[in-house]
C-alpha cells in the first residue's frame, strides 16, 4: 500500500473563513455534524450538543489553562550585558524539568548548549521561540520590562536550536506566572492576524481551565458554557477532566513529507484519578467516552497505549503520540473537534478516526457553507 503524504492532507480554504474574531456570545457557534459509519453530514448549532449524547457518556475536558505566553524582550550584548541592542519577541512553549547528565537532550534535533547542572531553586527553565532569531546567541541576557524603568524578568540564553527555537534561563522572581499576567500577551496563533486584546484573557481560555502551562488554547473547549456542563452533567452525561499542555507542536509545521517520518514535540499531560476511574468504569459497562478536542484524544489514547490492555493508572508523563490513518483507537468512540489547518498533524488525528477522503470532503462542506475556521471558528462532532 502506498504511504501517505502530508500533501494528501491538503485543502483549499479562503483566507475570509479564518476566525479573526470569537463569536459574540460564547457557545453561538455552528456545528458539523458527521456519522463516520456513513459519512452523512449534518448542519447544526453547537446548542445542539446535549442532544448528540446519551447518558452514562463520559465527556472528557482538558483543564489546561492558557498562559500569557508572548513576551517582548530587550536583548544585551555576551561582551556588553548592558547594553541594550534591540527588541525581540519570546513566546514561552514549555517548561524544562532539567535532566540528568548523559540524557538525551529536546526531542532528536541538534542544539548549541552550555547548559550547566540543573539550576537553583527559584531558577526555572523554558523553551521559547525569538523572533528576529539570527542574532540572539548563546550567553545573551534578555531583560523584560514592565512599567517604565521596572525590569520584571531577566533570562540567560543557554541552548539555541533549530527554526527560533532556543532555553532560556529565568532569574528567581516571587511569582513567575503571576509576572506573566502583568507583563505577558496572550498567545494567539499566527493566523489571527491582529494583535491579543484585554477580551482574548477571557475568550481564548476555556471556561474550566485551571492548570497553568498551555501556550495555545484546547479549542474545542472555548465552545462550552457553564450553562452547557450544567445540562450535561443534568442529562446524566459524566463529566471527567485531565490536562494535556498544548506546546510548540501546535506552531510547528509538518517539515517531512512522508506520514512515517512525522515526529511530534513531547507535551506534558495529566491522568488524574477521578478521569480514570470514570474511563475504566465506562469501558467495562460499554459506555462511550466522548472526547472534547485532539488533546483529549491524544491523552487518552497515549495513556491506553501505555495501559497495555490493561485499566488506566492515574500518572503524569509527556506524550509525543502521533495519530495518522491506521490508527486503532482503544478508548475515544466520538469526538468534538474544531476545523484544523491543511497539512496538520491534527487534520489527520481526526482523518485517522473518521477516514482521509470523508473528513476532507466534510471540510469541502464546510468551505461551501461558509464555516469559520480554526481556533476561534466552529466546531465538528464526529461520532
Amino acid at each position: 500500500m502506498t504511504s501517505l503524504r502530508v500533501s494528501d492532507f491538503d485543502f483549499d480554504l479562503p483566507p475570509e473563513l479564518i476566525a479573526q474574531q470569537p463569536p459574540a456570545t460564547r457557545g453561538e457557534s455552528r456545528m458539523l455534524v458527521m456519522d463516520r459509519a456513513t459519512g452523512l453530514l449534518r448542519d447544526a448549532q453547537f446548542a445542539e450538543f446535549p442532544a448528540l449524547l446519551s447518558p452514562g457518556d463520559v465527556l472528557v475536558l482538558n483543564d489546561s489553562r492558557v498562559i500569557p505566553a508572548r513576551l517582548y524582550a530587550q536583548r544585551t550584548t555576551v561582551r556588553d550585558r548592558e547594553k541594550p541592542t534591540g527588541m525581540i519577541e519570546v513566546l514561552l512553549t514549555e517548561q524544562v524539568v532539567p535532566q540528568m547528565p548523559g540524557a538525551p537532550g529536546p526531542d532528536s534535533r541538534t542544539w548549541e548548549t552550555t547548559i550547566p547542572n540543573p539550576p537553583p531553586t527559584g531558577e526555572s527553565l523554558w523553551r521559547a521561540l525569538v523572533r528576529p532569531a539570527r542574532k540572539v546567541a548563546i550567553g545573551e541576557r534578555l531583560v523584560f520590562p514592565g512599567s517604565p524603568g521596572l525590569v520584571e524578568l531577566e533570562a540567560e540564553v543557554l541552548e539555541r536550536g533549530e527554526f527560533g527555537e532556543r532555553l532560556l534561563r529565568f532569574k528567581p522572581v516571587e511569582d513567575f506566572f503571576a509576572t506573566l499576567e502583568r507583563i505577558g500577551h496572550m498567545p494567539l496563533p499566527p493566523y489571527i492576524r491582529r494583535d491579543d486584546a484585554d477580551a482574548d484573557r477571557n475568550r481564548y481560555q476555556t471556561v474550566f481551565s485551571r492548570e497553568p502551562g498551555s501556550v495555545a488554547a484546547p479549542t474545542a473547549g472555548l465552545h462550552f458554557t457553564p450553562q452547557m456542563l450544567h445540562t450535561l452533567e443534568a442529562k446524566g452525561v459524566e463529566v471527567a477532566r485531565v490536562t494535556l499542555h498544548v506546546g510548540l507542536g501546535t506552531f510547528a509545521p509538518l517539515r517531512v513529507e512522508n506520514l512515517e517520518d512525522v515526529h511530534l514535540h513531547r507535551e506534558r499531560y495529566t491522568l488524574p484519578a477521578s478521569a480514570a476511574e470514570a474511563i475504566n468504569r465506562a469501558v467495562r459497562e460499554g459506555r462511550r467516552v466522548v472526547a472534547a478536542g485532539t488533546t483529549v484524544v491524544r491523552t487518552l489514547e497515549h495513556c491506553a497505549l501505555q495501559a497495555a490492555g490493561g485499566e488506566l493508572v492515574p500518572h503524569s508523563g509527556e506524550t509525543e503520540v502521533f495519530i495518522s490513518p491506521g490508527f486503532k483507537f482503544r478508548l475515544v468512540g466520538a469526538m468534538l473537534t474544531n476545523f484544523h489547518l491543511p497539512q496538520s498533524s491534527l487534520l489527520m488525528l481526526v482523518s485517522a478516526f473518521a477516514g482521509r477522503e470523508p473528513v476532507l470532503a466534510a471540510y469541502g462542506h464546510a468551505v461551501q457553507q461558509n464555516y469559520r475556521f480554526f481556533s476561534y471558528g466552529d466546531c465538528m462532532f464526529v461520532a
